[in-house]
């Protein structure tokens, strides 16, 4: 009759392999929740103090009306002021070219600044933590004799304006425009 023999490990090799299997577990799981985590997680581009944002935000033609399409936009720049509590003051600048006159197009880029203000509040952003400001149109970017170069004039710029209630780089927090409102106002 032939013998035979249990198969047997040392213990030794049974911990390690035991131990090696937790271990390469353990690792797969904290890379998945860390995978996860940055899927979830929103990231923000700042490029010259700006947010870079996921589109334009657009308004209907000649009103302070935002388009339902600007949601995502809207939503990024809430997304970012709940993630960064440090910054105490974010700037939005509103820009507009060619309106009638320069008046009226002032007056446009301070409303398109404050019902972007508005909205944000809405969402459950503090209201001190805002600074709705409009240039007019004294800050072009673009030609704006050509539809394409007006379009790029119109705009929306997000700034961040103060740091732990520290104006950035010794500058006016407004930036050089005009204050458009208290977004607090009636609150």
């Amino acid at each position: 009759m032939k013998s035979v023999q249990p198969s047997c490990r040392p213990v030794s090799k049974v911990i390690v392999s035991q131990s090696l299997t937790f271990a390469l577990w353990l690792i797969a799981g904290v890379f998945s929740a860390e995978v996860a985590l940055a899927q979830t997680q929103p990231t923000f581009d700042i490029e010259d103090n700006r947010l870079k944002l996921p589109a334009a935000i657009e308004f209907e033609t000649g009103t302070a009306t935002i388009q339902p399409t600007s949601t995502a936009s809207l939503d990024h720049i809430k997304a970012y002021l709940d993630a960064k509590s440090y910054i105490t003051t974010l700037r939005i600048e509103g820009h507009v070219c060619c309106g009638t006159s320069d008046v009226d197009a002032q007056k446009l880029s301070e409303q398109r600044a404050l019902a972007i203000a508005a909205y944000l509040v809405s969402k459950g952003v503090d209201c001190k933590r805002l600074l709705p400001v409009g240039f007019g149109p004294t800050k072009p970017i673009a030609d704006g004799t050509t539809p394409e170069g007006r379009a790029q004039n119109n705009r929306i710029e997000i700034k961040n304006a103060a740091l732990k209630d520290r104006p950035i780089g010794g500058m006016p927090t407004d930036g050089g425009g005009k204050v458009a409102g208290d977004p607090c106002a009636g609150r």
